[in-house]
């Protein structure tokens, strides 16, 4: 079943150049150029007629002058077919190179992994972490262990552990308060459905780093969560405001002004 899949993609992929190839080579040059600019002269005059600027004898006048000179224009030259034979060798060894590559590398018909792998990897990657929080109990308070608390706490939430990672970035903060660690453990809180405990830090946050969208956002989506509904559109509409136009995050802002 892998092989027509990739025979399939190979020839979606492919078909483009083959379109191009295979249909018949069009005429370009000043003759296309001259016709073009003539046919839109035509329609023009057209739309004066219509608008009144122009009456009816001045249009038939200036309608065969257009066609004149229409008919005088040079006939377009027949384009050069020219040598397609490399590039068809392209199109047909390319897909043959593609798959001997990847039965040299690939290995298409290895299964996924098991439930046994999946739960050794775990097994292994809680040992890492029971190590590193080992350490981090060991060492003095300082920024070392401010900096092992960080870790950990990315750590844990990456495996769904919202509440040991807010309580390794409250202590993180202890030790030294940062606004952008703070709108971290907001986005815990609010995770955890902890809305006051991300309101109170978020409150702090913003007293340190007034401006700061990402806050700011934060803080329109604890109004939310609280069940204040204007609150939030109202943080969110004044960010808004203050979103310059070319921000990549002006889109979704916009979009969760649109939900409210």
């Amino acid at each position: 079943m892998i092989w027509a899949w990739i025979a399939a993609l190979a020839l979606a992929v492919m078909a483009p150049l083959g379109w191009v190839l295979l249909r018949a080579p069009r005429a370009r040059g000043r003759a296309e150029a001259d016709r073009a600019l003539f046919h839109g002269q035509l329609a023009e005059l057209d739309r004066e007629l219509a608008e009144g600027r122009m009456d009816a004898a001045a249009h038939r006048d200036a309608v065969l002058e257009v066609q004149r000179r229409l008919l005088a224009a040079p006939a377009p030259e027949p384009a050069p077919a020219g040598n397609k034979l490399p590039l068809v060798f392209v199109l047909l060894a390319a897909p043959g190179m593609a798959l001997g590559l990847y039965l040299m590398r690939g290995t298409p018909e290895m299964p996924s992994a098991g439930l046994a792998l999946r739960q050794e990897v775990a097994a292994r990657d809680e040992a890492l972490l029971n190590q590193l929080r080992a350490r981090i109990a060991q060492m003095p308070p300082g920024e070392a262990r401010r900096q092992g608390l960080i870790l950990l706490a990315g750590a844990e939430r990456n495996r769904g552990q919202n509440d040991a990672a807010a309580t390794a970035l409250r202590e993180a903060l202890e030790a030294r308060f940062d606004a952008g660690l703070a709108g971290e453990l907001a986005e815990v809180e609010l995770q955890r459905g902890q809305v006051d405990a991300a309101v109170a830090v978020l409150t702090r946050a913003l007293e340190a780093a007034p401006t700061d969208p990402r806050l700011r956002f934060l803080a329109g989506a604890a109004e939310q969560a609280a069940g204040r509904a204007a609150n939030a559109r109202s943080v969110w509409q004044a960010l808004l405001n203050d979103t310059p136009a070319d921000a990549p995050w002006r889109g979704m802002l916009e979009q969760r002004l649109r939900g409210q």
